[in-house]
C-alpha cells in the first residue's frame, strides 16, 4: 500500500514526488515509457520557477545545465529588453533542454527515497472511502491512498476519470524543431527578417555554429499524434520561403496545436490532476512547464498533509481554489499571444499597438511578471497587498531566506523576536532575525513561498497556523 502513486515522470511528477518525500510520504511514480524521452527539446524556466527551485535547494545543479538569458521579449515574441524593476534576485530566463531538467528532477525525487517504475502504463483506476486501485497495461493491480495524474495533455488519469476539459479545439498547427542549416547564416538572417515582417509566427532562431530553432506555421500537416518528419520541415519553408534553408541533422521535431482547454476539477475524491494533465495551451511564453512545476509545489505540502493527518478540513480543496484560476489566466494570456502573432492586417496594427506601449516599463514589466508568474495573488481574506503573494528572497543576518525552506516547512519570519511556533514546530520553522528588510513586524510563509498572515499578534498567528497546518500538537 502506497500512500500516493503519481502517473507521469515529467517535470511536474518528479517534482510532486519530492515535495511528498519531504514530509516521509511514501510515493510510487509510474512511467509508462521505458526510456526517456530522446529528443533534446529546450526549455525555458521562469523567474517564478527559479525561485521555487532555490527554495528547495535544486537551482545551482540546474543552473549547471543551464544557459542565462534576459527576462525579457517573450511576450508574443515582441522583441524588447527585459522591464527594469523585477522584484526577485532570480529576475532572468534560465534555457535548459527538457529531458536535462527531467533527470535532474527524477534524481532529486529518488534520492529523497521516491521509488520510479518505468514502462509501466496505467490501464484503469477505481477509487473506493480507502483508497485507489490502479491497474496497469499488464493486469497488475497497486494500491493508494491519493492517485495523482501527471501524465500530460493525453492524459490517460483525465480521460478515465471523466471530468470535463472545456476549451477551444486545435485551430492552427504549428511544426517546431532543432535542426542545422547549410545555408549562409548571413542569408538565413536576412531571409528570416524578411519573413517575420508579414508572419511573427515564423521563427529560424540561431544557437551555437550552425543550429537552428525552427518554429512554422503548417496546417493540416498530418496526424498530430504522429512526429513530423525532416521533409516536413522542408516542404513547409520551402512553401513559406521558397528555400528550405538546407535544413539536415535534425535534434528533434514536433508538432502542436493551439488547442486550449482547462479542466472543471482538480479533484475527484481522492483522485487528481496537475500540469498538462489539467490544463493545455499553446506554447507561447514556454508558460506550460512552469506551470505544472507550480501546481506540484502548491499541492505537495497539501496532499502530504492529508495523508500525515494533519491537514485542516478543506486544505486540499485550496488546490483547485488557488491553481484553477492561476491556469485560466495562463489561458488568456495565450489567446491574446495568439492574435498578436496572426498575419492579417487586424492583429498586426494590435501588434505595433502593443510594441508602443511596452516601451513603457510598467506595461512590459506588468506583462513579463504575469508570464513569470510573479504576480499571482491567492485568495487568503482582506488584508494587506502582500497578503496571498509570493516572498521574494530576500537577504537574513545568515544566509538568505529561501536557503530555510529546503525543508519544504512552513517559516514564521519573527523581526519582533518575540512570537513562537508553539505545538506547530514539528511542521513550522520560527526565524527570529531583527536585521531583515521588510516593511513588516513579522509574517508566516506557507511551504510554497506565499504569505498567509502578517502581523505580531501571537494570538493571531495561532489562528492562522491552525488554518494552514492544522491542529497544535497538544490539541490534536
Amino acid at each position: 500500500m502506497f500512500d500516493v502513486i503519481i502517473a507521469g515522470c515529467g517535470p511536474t511528477g518528479a517534482m510532486l514526488a519530492a515535495e511528498l518525500r519531504l514530509h516521509d510520504v511514501r510515493v510510487l511514480v509510474l512511467e509508462a515509457e521505458t526510456e526517456p524521452a530522446a529528443f533534446v527539446r529546450i526549455v525555458g524556466l521562469h523567474i517564478r520557477s527559479l525561485e521555487l527551485l532555490a527554495m528547495r535547494g535544486l537551482l545551482d545543479r540546474v543552473r549547471e545545465h543551464a544557459r542565462q538569458r534576459p527576462a525579457g521579449g517573450f511576450f508574443a515574441a515582441i522583441d524588447k529588453p527585459a522591464p527594469t524593476g523585477l522584484d526577485s534576485p532570480y529576475a532572468y530566463l534560465l534555457g535548459i533542454p527538457q529531458p536535462v531538467l527531467v533527470r535532474l528532477l527524477e534524481e532529486h525525487a529518488i534520492a529523497l527515497g521516491t521509488e520510479v517504475r518505468r514502462g509501466s502504463a496505467v490501464a484503469a483506476f477505481a477509487q473506493d472511502d480507502d483508497g485507489v486501485t490502479v491497474e496497469l497495461a499488464d493486469g497488475e493491480q497497486l494500491r493508494a491512498r491519493y492517485f495523482v495524474g501527471c501524465d500530460g495533455a493525453r492524459s490517460t488519469v483525465r480521460r478515465l476519470l471523466g471530468v470535463g476539459f472545456p476549451g477551444e479545439p486545435s485551430r492552427n498547427d504549428t511544426l517546431m524543431g532543432e535542426m542545422e542549416a547549410a545555408l549562409p547564416r548571413d542569408e538565413v538572417t536576412a531571409t528570416v527578417a524578411t519573413l517575420r515582417e508579414t508572419d511573427r509566427r515564423f521563427m529560424f532562431l540561431p544557437f551555437g555554429e550552425r543550429s537552428y530553432r525552427v518554429i512554422i506555421p503548417a496546417a493540416g500537416v498530418g496526424d498530430r499524434a504522429v512526429p513530423p518528419t525532416l521533409e516536413d520541415f522542408a516542404a513547409q519553408l520551402r512553401a513559406l520561403a521558397g528555400t528550405d534553408f538546407g535544413v539536415h541533422s535534425p535534434r528533434w521535431l514536433s508538432r502542436f496545436g493551439d488547442a486550449t482547454r482547462l479542466v472543471d476539477s482538480y479533484r475527484v475524491g481522492r483522485v487528481l490532476l496537475a500540469g498538462d494533465a489539467a490544463h493545455i495551451h499553446p506554447p507561447l511564453g514556454g508558460q506550460g512547464l512552469n506551470l505544472g512545476i507550480q501546481d506540484a509545489i502548491n499541492l505537495g505540502w497539501k496532499l502530504a498533509a492529508q495523508v500525515r493527518g494533519w491537514a485542516p478540513d478543506t486544505l486540499l480543496d485550496t488546490y483547485q481554489a488557488e491553481r484553477h484560476p492561476v491556469a485560466a489566466d495562463v489561458l488568456d494570456n495565450t489567446r491574446a499571444q495568439t492574435e498578436l502573432s496572426a498575419t492579417g492586417p487586424g492583429p498586426q496594427a494590435v501588434r505595433r499597438l502593443f510594441s508602443e506601449l511596452m516601451d513603457i516599463n510598467a506595461v512590459n514589466r506588468h506583462l513579463i511578471e504575469k508570464i513569470a508568474a510573479v504576480s499571482i495573488r491567492y485568495d487568503f481574506g482582506d488584508g494587506p497587498d502582500l497578503l496571498g503573494r509570493r516572498l521574494p528572497d530576500v537577504d537574513l543576518k545568515e544566509g538568505n531566506l529561501y536557503g530555510r525552506l529546503h525543508r519544504g516547512r512552513g517559516l514564521v519570519l519573527d523581526r519582533t523576536e518575540r512570537l513562537s511556533v508553539g505545538d506547530w514546530s514539528d511542521r513550522v520553522d520560527h526565524l527570529a532575525d531583527s536585521t531583515v528588510a521588510l516593511d513588516v513586524p513579522a509574517l508566516l510563509l506557507r511551504p510554497d513561498g506565499h504569505v498567509a498572515w502578517l502581523g505580531d499578534d501571537q494570538h493571531a498567528l495561532n489562528g492562522q497556523l491552525s488554518r494552514w497546518f492544522g491542529a497544535g500538537r497538544r490539541s490534536a
